[in-house]
């Protein structure tokens, strides 16, 4: 349980710095970042597979890049949900989203890298 709210925060301070690296993605608050995180985990488990699915033969014939262009709808869609999550337009949600997975990646490969294995009792 604790592992899930240290990476709800760690994701809502990487959305909170996409701002300063992201020309026209704003948010005004850093008490909006974890809610906006909390709404993209919501759709992201919720309406991501079936837009998934739907689009699965662009996403075959691009070899899956076209997943990048869902992720930044679906940052645009939570822009128009949650006040103080601001997106000038698709193209800022497209290269949010890039930038916030590219960093959420780093972050999970570092945290593999440094938790322990568990060790097995036989």
């Amino acid at each position: 349980m604790l592992g899930i709210i240290i990476r709800w925060i760690l994701n809502a301070l990487i959305l909170y710095m996409i701002p300063s690296i992201v020309p026209g993605f704003h948010i005004n608050s850093f008490y909006t970042a974890p809610i906006a995180i909390l709404f993209l985990g919501i759709i992201n488990a919720l309406i991501k597979p079936l837009l998934i699915l739907l689009t699965l033969p662009i996403n075959i014939l691009t070899l899956g890049i076209f997943t990048l262009f869902i992720n930044g709808f679906l940052f645009w869609i939570t822009s128009t949900v949650i006040k103080g999550f601001l997106v000038d337009g698709f193209w800022p949600a497209f290269w949010a989203a890039l930038v916030f997975s590219i960093i959420s990646m780093f972050l999970s490969w570092l945290d593999r890298k440094l938790t322990p294995e568990p060790v097995s009792k036989i």
